[in-house]
């Protein structure tokens, strides 16, 4: 590998410094103009055509630089990060970037600020090492992923003439336990459902137990008949869609190095469903469709003991799908499934946007110059991993543009994305970085120099 120039390095802090500080908050709606300014002044001064596209929410940062009768790779990233709740529990303040360890600390140092920085760095590093680029850079820059993208669909639809390249980059990837690089070649779909009921005017003495009805108890059984005990999900037609994974998928899944005993040892779980290990772990991460209840509300829980009978009941669910499910379809399953069932007084409201899977051939040209640049900047053999077990708007950019897309980058399995204490590595910065380095040139037919 060869390390970033320290030159480089310095602006890479700086850079990420000034994002970090911009509280773009996506699930609060604030911060979001502040930093999208911010960012257009990025990526003018790397020589970018930038514009601010308005959303019915957030703006899209779009930048261009064409290269007549070159081809183009285009940069999906996102500039909205999460709450940084509980604020107690962060050894900084997270919207200050903050140095410890060979680490840099702050809400959204990985997910998704950091990524977006060392893309732009990269970019800088390439002009150093060859003077003007021989091929095109477009970015796409949104601030509501992390709320599920409600716009990018509609946006990539509506602008696919101008945001027309050959190539992608993703806006995350990094290493696994191992610190072996990944290539990640799909994302899984998402819908995201809340369910509740009322089974009276008020919550009621526990007196009352006898003859009225517990919502609490309600919907915890009709909850409990959507899954069974090793994750299958119980709703009739769930898995009718499910796309067979081809031979070259299977391979790559089957190859995929284990690590799930020292996942289990991180997380503290002693078994997983279905006692899956190995493989057969690695083909229910990532080939699996799922079913997941986030959060389950009802009745009292502070502390002693309150005698009530809860009149309501809501529970917050997620699918986690893959091709060629369909969001909507799957909603109109589960609804199908509870009248069958008897639970026609559960109400189901779609809680955000659905997303659709999408996955990229392993063995694309493109995905293959990504492995070998992956091999070399990490000096081991990328993992490729068919599809991520989350979530993001890759469909419309794989269906709509037709991209070949990579996801490379420069987070780790310790990132604490999306918790407290956020953070990157440098050394990932590193490496993460030179790869997309040797990603565009191996692509661009560019010898690296000297």
């Amino acid at each position: 590998m060869t390390p970033l120039p320290p030159h480089l390095e310095e602006a890479y802090r700086a850079m990420l410094a000034r994002f970090v500080a911009i509280p773009s908050v996506g699930a609060e709606g604030r911060g979001q103009s502040e930093m999208a300014h911010a960012l257009v002044l990025e990526l003018e001064a790397l020589g970018l055509d930038t514009h601010a596209h308005e959303t019915e929410g957030a703006p899209v940062i779009f930048a261009e630089r064409r290269v007549h009768g070159a081809p183009s790779v285009l940069f999906y990233n996102h500039y909205d990060v999460q709450p940084a709740d509980p604020l107690d529990l962060w050894e900084s303040d997270p919207f200050t970037l903050t140095e410890r360890d060979g680490s840099l600390y702050g809400r959204g140092a990985s997910d998704d600020k950091g990524q977006l920085v060392s893309r732009i760095i990269a970019l800088r590093w390439l002009r150093e090492r060859h003077g003007d680029l021989p091929f095109g850079v477009v970015f796409v820059v949104e601030g509501e992923e992390e709320i599920g993208s409600p716009n990018m669909v509609r946006y990539v639809e509506e602008r696919r003439e101008q945001l027309a390249a050959d190539v992608g980059i993703w806006e995350f990837g990094g290493v696994d336990a191992h610190d072996r690089p990944l290539l990640t070649c799909g994302l899984k779909g998402i819908a995201t459902v809340d369910l509740s009921l009322r089974t009276a005017a008020m919550d009621l003495h526990s007196a009352n137990g006898p003859v009225v009805q517990n919502a609490a108890w309600r919907l915890a059984s009709a909850v409990a008949g959507l899954r069974d005990e090793e994750g299958r999900v119980l709703i009739e037609g769930f898995y009718d869609r499910v796309r067979p994974p081809t031979d070259a998928e299977r391979g790559y899944v089957e190859a995929t190095p284990r690590d799930d005993d020292v996942f289990a040892e991180h997380v503290g779980v002693e078994r997983f469903l279905g006692g899956a290990t190995g493989a057969e772990y690695q083909r229910r991460l990532q080939l699996e469709p799922t079913l997941n209840v986030n959060g389950f509300h009802s009745g009292y829980g502070g502390p002693g003991m309150k005698t009530v009978l809860p009149a309501t009941a809501l529970a917050k669910l997620d699918f986690r799908l893959v091709p060629d499910q369909q969001p909507l379809e799957i909603v109109a399953l589960l609804h199908e499934h509870l009248e069958r069932e008897g639970f026609s007084d559960v109400v189901v409201n779609l809680a955000e946007e659905p997303e659709r899977p999408a996955r990229v051939d392993p063995d694309d040209p493109w995905l293959r110059h990504a492995a070998d640049a992956l091999e070399e900047a990490y000096g081991t053999p990328a993992v490729v991993i068919v599809s991520s077990g989350g979530s993001g708007p890759l469909h419309p950019f794989v269906e709509v543009l037709e991209l070949p897309i990579a996801m490379i980058g420069v987070s780790y399995p310790g990132s604490r994305v999306h918790s407290p204490n956020e953070h990157v590595r440098l050394v990932d910065v590193h490496r993460g970085t030179y790869a997309t380095v040797r990603l565009l040139e191996r692509w661009a037919g560019l010898a690296p120099p000297d």
